[in-house]
């Protein structure tokens, strides 16, 4: 298994019209947090944009935002929404160096295989600069399965997750639970986690 699972990325190649056409809105909660920490017109990169509602909500707020999607097909949709290029980017496939104010992760890690995702913490805290913040999201479980829509989740808990970030040397990690909605519509358990780059 890769950093991304075959069947969740076809998943979101199939489905990128009805997916980018939902209507789904930012979660301004955690948005609005994480660009309040950002210098002003920082530069972000968007992991797994989707439809690209986020980073059209950040670049309306003045920042150098670099949208990304794991899926040809949902980079399309977000060009168009956001009426400029957007990289097709698989996370393992990131590799730069100190280049980023910010790494904007919402609900997309969540889908990387939980022996791959402390590859790719790595990478994104290699490409943040130092101070540099880095935002992802996770449904809540015990144990890594598949969804209805037979996409994988690592599905962590609380600690997993800390250990988990314990691995590399933030200066601040904050973990914030809580219940959001999903693309099945159901309420769902979430895992908040913001991370500051040290020194």
């Amino acid at each position: 298994m890769t950093a991304q699972d075959g069947n969740t990325l076809r998943f979101y190649a199939t489905e990128a019209v009805a997916y980018a056409s939902r209507g789904a809105k930012p979660n301004y909660r955690h948005l609005d947090r994480f660009m309040s920490v950002l210098p002003a017109g920082g530069s972000v990169l968007e992991l797994g944009c989707g439809a690209g509602q986020d980073s059209e909500v950040m670049i309306s707020q003045g920042f150098d935002v670099s949208p990304t999607d794991g899926t040809p097909e949902m980079a399309e949709a977000a060009e168009k929404r956001l009426g400029r290029p957007v990289a097709h980017l698989l996370f393992n496939d990131l590799d730069a160096v100190e280049a980023f104010d910010g790494i904007w992760a919402n609900a997309c890690l969540l889908h990387v295989p939980r022996v791959d995702l402390p590859g790719i913490i790595l990478r994104i805290h290699i490409a943040l600069k130092t101070g540099g913040a880095f935002f992802a999201s996770f449904k809540a479980g015990d144990a890594e399965g598949r969804d209805q829509f037979g996409r994988y989740y690592n599905y962590p808990s609380e600690n997993w997750l800390r250990e988990l970030y314990s691995t590399v040397a933030w200066e601040d990690i904050s973990l914030v639970a809580d219940r959001w909605g999903g693309y099945d519509g159901k309420p769902t358990d979430w895992l908040y986690v913001m991370a500051i780059k040290g020194k």
